[in-house]
């Protein structure tokens, strides 16, 4: 048969066949993505400085990089909020990839606030003495080098500064930006693993107590790719329930008025085991990275392995980015499965108020017990989710803010407190804080009051809009939990508040060391934010309700 005729074939076999329609380009919306690709441009170029610039300017160049790039993305998010992206024109964009409303907007704006100061405390160079004449930061010289081995001291000898860092943290935020406005299952999957990884790296790099913070991130990232694993399984579950990884589709199936089915998915869909099995473990993997109990066992082991910027930052900005995304799949995939995660939500979020806080109780080390603050913390918030109503995501939206800024404060001066060994992070070591150094320990004593949800602090707004929005939406139960669960929170924070004041402080203490405007800024912005929304919430409690309202 000759080339001619084969040719010909083919093409009537094609005109028979009905016509091939156009592959069609993808719309993408760049101005209304621009916060997010701020971030991964500049994460980028962070790629470049280590790879082209002097091993000398590396540091300034990182930093200068990635405090433009946060500012530049807060503005950006700030301008599609007063453009109406969060209200009246909130809509999904990116060809169904990603949400654009009130509470992507909101959280992104939080997430890059958090991010600015989280750049501020990983920039800090003047805690640790000097090493060699060279000023050192809280990460180690040469992270590929082994603990103790002749190439670390040397790589300290040389004043070698890991600046990875900084792209690194970009990296995180800018999957931290997309996750919380994921419309569609697979989106959600990439953020989770974009800003995961970063966050594994980060863990172990600290320049003190290296072999505790390499454990650290091995533990992180073991359970962390479990509850990745479970993730994916549930979206492979839901797209064989729904033929779809898109929200809108889950959502209309699971109500029942789904219209055009693909034949090949109409035997499993509208299969309630996958849809239950499915729902299961995509939320397990959101509750392990929001540290809800049971699955919050890594938290603590990495809260006090990880260098203690690290700490903060993942702290405020993990849970913020979590949140977000777990309450747009209850709100707009599974609100007609109310029913039924419902009594489980209930269950996981009496355990994790419970747990955290009388877990803490026992705590000697100062990272593990704001550890399991966060983890009681995570269950006050859940109390919010579990509301079901408008309020309910504005109180979370607000307590989620409220807390990021708290908590950088809180570990940011847990950085200045030192001995020989660096960070004294040890209890015992804290007694007498008070009258060593009055003003650290007052600027503490106001982070543990407005943990432990003191009137006048950002905590106590917080904890009042999510309790009063889960009594409203008829979970009465969950806030005489909540209640009791303050109660006991309120006295290991206290407890802290009377060794610093009332104890004895010991000749051979630790110091108190004067930090660079940086850290001051960051600390002082923690405590300007906790007074401000203690004092005066009401502007941001309406911004929060104002931003509400999820696309659908």
């Amino acid at each position: 048969m000759s080339a001619s005729a084969v040719h010909s074939l083919w093409t009537t076999a094609a005109t028979a066949a009905e016509p091939i329609s156009k592959i069609d380009a993808p719309k993408i919306e760049y101005g209304q993505l621009s916060p997010t690709l701020i971030v991964i441009g500049a994460a980028v170029v962070g790629v470049l400085v280590e790879a082209f610039v002097p091993r000398k300017s590396r540091y300034y160049a990182q930093v200068f990089v990635a405090v433009v790039a946060l500012v530049a993305a807060f503005a950006a998010v700030v301008a599609l909020a007063a453009g109406g992206y969060g209200t009246t024109k909130a809509h999904i964009a990116a060809m169904g990839a990603v949400a654009v409303d009130g509470p992507a907007l909101f959280l992104q704006g939080t997430i890059l606030l958090a991010g600015i100061l989280g750049v501020f405390t990983f920039a800090e160079r003047r805690l640790d003495p000097e090493a060699h004449g060279n000023r050192v930061d809280a990460f180690a010289a040469q992270a590929a080098s082994v603990p103790g081995s002749d190439s670390e001291k040397a790589a300290v000898k040389a004043g070698f500064t890991t600046t990875e860092v900084f792209p690194l943290l970009l990296f995180a935020i800018s999957g931290m930006l997309v996750f919380p406005a994921a419309n569609d299952l697979l989106t959600l999957f990439v953020a989770l693993e974009v800003f995961s990884l970063p966050l594994y790296l980060l863990c172990a790099v600290a320049r003190r107590k290296r072999l505790m913070s390499q454990e650290a991130a091995v533990k992180y990232f073991l359970l962390g790719a479990f509850a990745s694993a479970f993730t994916l399984f549930g979206i492979a579950l839901l797209y064989g329930y729904a033929g779809s990884v898109s929200y809108a589709t889950i959502a209309h199936v699971v109500d029942g008025t789904v219209t055009n089915v693909d034949p090949a998915l109409a035997g499993t869909m509208g299969n309630d085991v996958l849809l239950l099995m499915g729902m299961a473990l995509v939320v397990m993997g959101l509750l392990f990275k929001v540290g809800a109990v049971p699955f919050h066992m890594w938290t603590p082991d990495v809260y006090q392995g990880a260098p203690t910027p690290v700490t903060g930052f993942m702290a405020a900005a993990t849970k913020v980015a979590a949140f977000g995304a777990l309450l747009r799949l209850l709100y707009v995939v599974l609100p007609g499965m109310r029913w039924d995660w419902r009594p489980v939500m209930w269950a996981v979020a009496i355990v994790t108020m419970l747990g955290g806080a009388i877990v803490a109780i026992t705590q000697t080390d100062i990272k593990r017990l704001l550890a399991y603050s966060s983890i009681a913390h995570a269950g006050f918030i859940l109390a919010g989710v579990i509301a079901t109503s408008p309020d309910g995501v504005s109180s979370v939206l607000f307590y989620l803010g409220a807390y990021s800024f708290v908590t950088i404060g809180a570990f940011a001066v847990v950085t200045l407190v030192r001995d020989a060994g660096g960070e004294a992070t040890h209890l015992s070591k804290w007694a007498g804080l008070g009258r060593r150094s009055p003003l650290v320990a007052a600027v503490f004593a106001v982070f543990l009051l407005a943990f432990a949800g003191i009137p006048l602090t950002s905590g106590f707004a917080g904890k009042f809009a999510v309790f009063k929005a889960a009594a409203e939406g008829g979970a009465g139960v969950l806030v005489v939990v909540g209640v009791i669960s303050s109660a006991i929170a309120a006295f290991f924070y206290i407890r802290v508040i009377v060794l610093m004041f009332f104890s004895e402080p010991k000749p051979e203490g630790p110091t108190v060391a004067v930090p660079s405007p940086l850290t001051t800024t960051a600390i002082a912005v923690g405590v300007a934010v906790t007074l401000v929304l203690g004092v005066a919430p009401q502007y941001f409690l309406n911004l929060a309700s104002q931003a509400g309202v999820f696309v659908r």
